[in-house]
C-alpha cells in the first residue's frame, strides 16, 4: 500500500493488452448488432464475455478494479441479451404484465449499478486508507 495518494496504480502490460484486446471484441460485437450481422454478433459475446471476465479475476484484489470490472461484464451480459433479444425477435414478446424480454436486460444493467453504488456509497467511504485506482 503507498503512502503517496497521488501516486498511480500500475497495471502490467499483460493487462494492459488484454484490456485492449478486449476493447476490439467488444466493438465488433456492438458494429454487428447495429449492422444486424446476426452470426458475428453472437460469435464475439463469447470472447467478450469471457475476457472480460478474467479481466476481473486478475484484478480481484484490488475492489475498485474489482467491482468496476465485474460491472462491466454484467453489463457487456446485459447488452449482448438485449443483442440477442432483438436478433431473434423476441425482444418485445410480454413476459408478465407489460415486462418485455427486452426489459430483462435491465437486471444485469441494475446488477452493475448496485455494484458501483455499494463501491461509492459504503465499501470506499469505509476504507479510505487503501489502494485505489480511481
Amino acid at each position: 500500500m503507498s503512502s503517496n495518494k497521488n501516486e498511480l496504480s500500475n497495471i502490467p502490460i499483460t493487462y494492459r493488452k488484454m484490456e485492449n484486446l478486449h476493447i476490439v471484441f467488444w466493438l465488433f460485437k456492438d458494429i454487428a448488432w447495429c449492422m444486424g450481422w446476426r452470426p458475428l454478433g453472437v460469435i464475439m459475446i463469447i470472447p467478450t464475455i469471457i475476457i472480460s471476465i478474467i479481466i476481473a479475476w486478475r484484478t480481484r484484489k484490488i475492489v475498485s478494479e474489482l467491482c468496476h470490472n465485474v460491472a462491466i461484464t454484467v453489463w457487456i451480459s446485459a447488452n449482448s441479451f438485449w443483442m440477442c433479444s432483438e436478433f431473434f425477435g423476441i425482444d418485445n414478446h410480454i413476459v408478465l404484465g407489460n415486462i418485455t424480454v427486452k426489459q430483462l436486460a435491465m437486471i444485469p444493467f441494475v446488477t452493475g449499478v448496485l455494484i458501483l453504488a455499494y463501491y461509492y456509497l459504503i465499501y470506499k467511504p469505509r476504507h479510505k486508507e487503501e489502494e485505489a485506482t480511481l
